[in-house]
């Protein structure tokens, strides 16, 4: 498998990450957090308004296990399920969704060496927690998650790939100009978001009904795939 040229954004170089580092609630738990994007790399370096560094590596993917949420044979609801069992979540009514999630959506992640899947910054966040609770439809969620083109995360889980990957270089970030997007990106996503939010629900399927009828997922998942 060809190696992936990877790009992770901070406040300092990176020369060697660290395995079993880091915050326990992001989206898809510990682990070391990039993106193949390098302007998204950027931002996310310049993201609190400071300048930052953008990191280079190479990652050797051979012989790693990969868990790709975006595949054809996972719905967007075992995205979801990997976010509630990693992040502290607010505001959520719906505990039956929860439950529902827990029981038929679950994913053992800690068998994989490699997760990559959708970014649930705070606005996409806000996307799925709405869902959650019944406020948007699936149909919406699935356009909102394409709102700001934050693309996917790819996330370093175990031993193994952390001894994959390789350090080619970091490059400073210019702060005016990447803080600048960052916010841009994030407000565009937000403001389309609020027009996308206004689609009627009788247009679409809520989790609820989801939950009462999984078969209408799974026609869902059909029908976009085909």
């Amino acid at each position: 498998m060809k190696p992936l040229i990877l790009y992770h954004g901070s406040d300092h170089i990176i020369r060697k990450p660290l395995y079993n580092y880091g915050k326990i609630d992001n989206d898809f738990g510990r682990g070391f957090y990039c993106t193949c994007e390098i302007e998204l790399g950027k931002e996310w370096a310049c993201q609190f308004g400071k300048p930052g560094i953008v990191n280079k590596y190479t990652l050797d993917m051979e012989g790693l296990k990969v868990l790709y949420l975006n595949a054809s044979e996972f719905s967007i609801l075992h995205w979801l399920s990997v976010l509630v069992q990693n992040r502290e979540i607010d505001d959520i009514e719906n505990l039956e969704a929860l439950e529902f999630l827990k029981n038929n959506y679950t994913l053992h992640t800690n068998k994989y060496d490699l997760i990559i899947g959708y970014r649930a910054d705070d606005s996409y966040f806000t996307f799925a927690r709405d869902f959650i609770n019944d406020g948007i439809t699936l149909q919406t969620l699935y356009q909102a998650m394409t709102l700001g083109k934050l693309g996917v995360q790819y996330v370093l889980k175990s031993k193994k790939a952390f001894d994959s990957i390789i350090f080619n270089e970091a490059s400073d970030v210019p702060v005016n100009t990447y803080y600048t997007k960052y916010k841009e990106r994030d407000s565009e996503a937000r403001k389309n978001y609020q027009t996308l939010k206004r689609t009627p629900k009788s247009e679409g399927i809520i989790m609820t009904e989801i939950i009462k009828n999984p078969q209408l997922l799974l026609d869902f998942e059909t029908e976009r795939v085909y």
